[in-house]
């Protein structure tokens, strides 16, 4: 049995196999809807204008998941919330979310959607994610950060905001849920589940994205630690 509070370098479906029905109190998934191949690896250009690097590793790894894989999540978690729902082909509940990105004018998609079973209404989160241009706080989500040196570091091609977990974790969760991400990527999850203190497991089957998330959180803990 994998224990609660960990990440684990391992295949997702391997993963949830050690678990029992409805174990999870929800689980909040990011599944590539690309295969590894695929991915052109970095946002944009590969270089910024201000000079910043934007070419990350690709992984054969990453695989589009099937209908098996959501299944599987229905039945290891009791409520979900998938990112990208739209690139896939199964029954979702009607429940959505919407992350505003706040980049019109942008070549990038101004929201991305998750499905959710949580409601059967539309939530709307807005929060400014464009390269170098990122929002102030969950409150201040369309307002851009005015010191650069406070955003958070992008290590992974299809990272999403601390900001974003946090939203969700306050309004739908509560201290002692159990929360699971199955492809945790830069772990933005794992940070705010932290934060929370609510209980997380995370699966990350690339070993260079996985090392760099564990790196990620041992930084932030230890930032966090010197304030208490």
């Amino acid at each position: 049995m994998l224990e609660l509070n960990q990440c684990y370098n391992l295949d997702c479906m391997k993963g949830m196999a050690q678990f029992s029905d409805g174990y999870f109190d929800l689980a909040v998934v990011d599944p590539p809807y690309f295969s590894g191949p695929e991915r052109r690896g970095y946002y944009g250009s590969k270089i910024s204008k201000i000079g910043v690097h934007r070419d990350y590793p690709v992984s054969p790894a990453w695989k589009i998941p099937d209908r098996a894989y959501f299944d599987e999540l229905r039945r290891v978690a009791k409520h979900y919330i998938v990112w990208g729902c739209n690139y896939f082909d199964y029954e979702f509940a009607s429940g959505r979310i919407v992350w505003d990105k706040c980049n019109k004018g942008s070549s990038f998609s101004d929201c991305e959607l998750a499905a959710t079973d949580l409601f059967s209404t539309v939530r709307l989160f807005r929060f400014m994610w464009n390269g170098m241009l990122q929002g102030k706080s969950i409150a201040d989500g369309h307002i851009m950060q005015g010191n650069k040196r406070l955003n958070e570091q992008r290590i992974h091609p299809t990272q999403k905001p601390v900001a974003l977990y946090d939203w969700i974790f306050q309004n739908y969760t509560a201290r002692g849920c159990r929360v699971l991400d199955t492809h945790l990527g830069s772990g933005s999850s794992r940070i705010a589940a932290y934060k929370a203190k609510i209980d997380f497991v995370g699966f990350e089957i690339e070993p260079y994205y996985f090392e760099a998330a564990e790196q990620r959180f041992q930084n932030f803990i230890s930032q966090t630690s010197l304030f208490f």
